[in-house]
């Protein structure tokens, strides 16, 4: 298959004293979501011996390593080098986006300037990533979501089964309520946006779900239909709040 000319080009930026190779091929899938990872590179001092393992994973996915070394004892190198780096990219290259993988809060200002030039931002890191950095890109992924290297898929962090929280309601709500149309109901694309916009790091995964919409299935609190919609057996997914079931009246109808 020909890819799109159109699709947004994406530079992967990988701070590979900070990832796990294994897990390399579900990064490189989640950016495909978004657009084409033209650029990819990774950083680090590959002449130790804890960076070995990333050689076959470079090979196979066609990505260029950066050479940084560590110059002095207790400062980080590598960031600063992916940093200039990035910038150069920045206003450099016909880009619309960028990933940033790496848990590491020193990136929280790059991921605000590369916002603030227009491209979006997705950033993948291990939960313990601080806040700042989640923030300040425009959708945050969790590592512990994406797919390893031998193909399994990784347990949900959230049993499908659980009882979701009232936070999590709320959320969906007002996702929900600021992509509504005046009878209610929103398409399922918008909430989405709406749900990233206030916060992030959101993923259905993390509560059991694949999907936004099964997500949403199986929340009594809204309702979903799905109507056909174009060519290609397209179909329109849109959601609502559910109506209160009203309680039937005791004794019945009074008599006037």
């Amino acid at each position: 298959m020909t890819p799109r000319s159109d699709a947004p080009r994406y530079a992967v930026l990988i701070d590979a004293d900070n990832a796990q190779a294994s897990l390399v091929a579900g990064m490189l899938a989640e950016v495909a979501k978004y657009g084409v990872a033209g650029i990819k590179r990774a950083y680090g001092d590959w002449t130790t011996p804890n960076l070995g393992r990333w050689k076959e994973t470079l090979l196979e996915h066609s990505i260029q390593p950066i050479q940084q070394f560590r110059y002095t004892s207790g400062k980080n190198a590598t960031d600063s080098a992916m940093i200039i780096d990035a910038m150069d990219l920045l206003h450099g290259q016909q880009l619309q986006g960028a990933a940033i993988v790496s848990s590491d809060s020193d990136f929280t200002r790059l991921a605000q300037r590369m916002r603030e030039a227009g491209l979006y931002v997705l950033g993948i890191g291990e939960r313990k990533t601080p806040r700042p950095f989640v923030s300040a890109c425009d959708r945050f992924i969790y590592t512990d979501l994406l797919n390893r290297e031998d193909g399994s898929t990784p347990a949900p962090v959230v049993a499908a089964s659980a009882a979701p929280d009232a936070s999590l309601i709320a959320l969906l709500g007002s996702a929900l309520e600021a992509g509504a149309e005046d009878d209610g109901w929103a398409n399922l694309g918008e909430v989405g946006n709406q749900i990233n916009r206030l916060q992030p790091e959101f993923d259905p995964r993390s509560h059991g779900h694949q999907k936004l919409g099964q997500l949403f299935d199986a929340l009594p609190e809204f309702e979903v239909r799905r109507t056909p919609s174009g060519p290609a057996g397209h179909v329109r997914v849109e959601v609502r709040r559910a109506e209160a079931k009203k309680p039937a009246r005791a004794g019945g109808r009074r008599n006037r």
